[in-house]
């Protein structure tokens, strides 16, 4: 089976330049050339409220993502729920529940959710910024949801791809992603390949690794690299139209990958663009290389990988 999946779009027209209906466009456009049978993405697909854009406008754009003829979904990331409530936000997105599943094709699909901050011993979602005030609590998956998801790998007939915003593989990932990755260890040592593939979005990295017999895919924005030293040699009259320009490396195409499942062999079809008036990182005062050691790149890398 072959599906699309892309992650941190960033709509926020004024704010961030990327994230548009072309993009969008191009995206739906290539999935039904490859014959996908759904789309999805790992997280900050828009940013709603005032201060990016009128409620009427970002509601469309979602419901233009929603109303695709191809099955969509969605899965938080940390900036979905900055200016809108969380429940409004899963309304929109048409989603069951922070963390949900759905089968397709001999495949099971597990979107859960490490949006949380854990403080006082309490698991507090992110909510209209919230996580904002306490950086060193957040990226914490609540023990209950791991047992949710250890339940939906167990009770599946069927290999698993797990999707979520933050990663279980980086260092600098989910603080507890030592219980689950031990999870999906004893899940693939009683049935092997229960859990075939991890994605994850929000670092705007490109990388695959395989760790312990599972493809695990830190995918890069669709949109751009965020820089925090903001970039003094845009032209100023573009600074004053789109907010944030300074602090992004713009990539000239939505960047994705289609991905391909036949049996244990996962296909990545990814994709190369170019940056913005060939700005990059390293013309910046930014490091070059995250904090996981993975620089930025406008790509989306390919592989073709068969797990034994």
């Amino acid at each position: 089976m072959k599906f699309s999946i892309f992650s941190d779009l960033h709509y926020a027209p004024g704010v961030f330049d990327g994230g548009t209906y072309e993009d969008l466009d191009f995206i739906y456009k290539r999935a039904k050339k490859e014959g996908s049978s759904f789309i999805i993405h790992a997280g900050d697909f828009a940013h709603g409220g005032d201060v990016y854009s009128p409620d009427d406008d970002y509601e469309n754009f979602i419901n233009t993502y929603n109303n695709l003829d191809i099955p969509t979904y969605h899965c938080l990331g940390n900036h979905d729920t900055d200016n809108v409530p969380l429940e409004k936000v899963l309304e929109l997105y048409k989603m069951p529940d922070v963390h949900y599943f759905f089968d397709c094709e001999g495949y099971r699909f597990i979107i859960y959710d490490p949006n949380y901050c854990l403080i006082d011993g309490e698991y507090v979602h992110y909510d209209m910024g919230n996580y904002f005030k306490t950086p060193e609590a957040r990226d914490w998956l609540p023990p209950s949801q791991i047992e949710w998801m250890r339940k939906a790998i167990e009770e599946a007939n069927c290999p698993c791809i797990l999707i979520s915003h933050a990663s279980l593989e980086r260092p600098d990932g989910i603080k507890n992603r030592q219980d689950v990755l031990d999870m999906i260890n004893e899940q693939n040592k009683k049935r092997p390949h229960s859990v075939l593939m991890v994605i994850n979005g929000h670092y705007h990295r490109n990388n695959i690794r395989i760790l312990d017999g599972v493809l695990h895919f830190d995918l890069n924005s669709a949109s751009f690299d965020w820089i925090g030293k903001p970039y003094n040699g845009y032209p100023k009259e573009l600074c004053e139209k789109i907010r944030l320009l300074p602090n992004t490396i713009i990539y000239n195409d939505p960047i994705h990958a289609v991905i391909t499942l036949e049996g244990t062999t996962i296909t990545i079809e990814g994709m190369k663009s170019s940056t913005f008036m060939g700005v990059g990182r390293e013309m910046t005062e930014n490091p070059y290389y995250d904090e996981a050691g993975r620089p930025v790149t406008a790509e989306v890398q390919s592989a073709k990988i068969t797990l034994h």
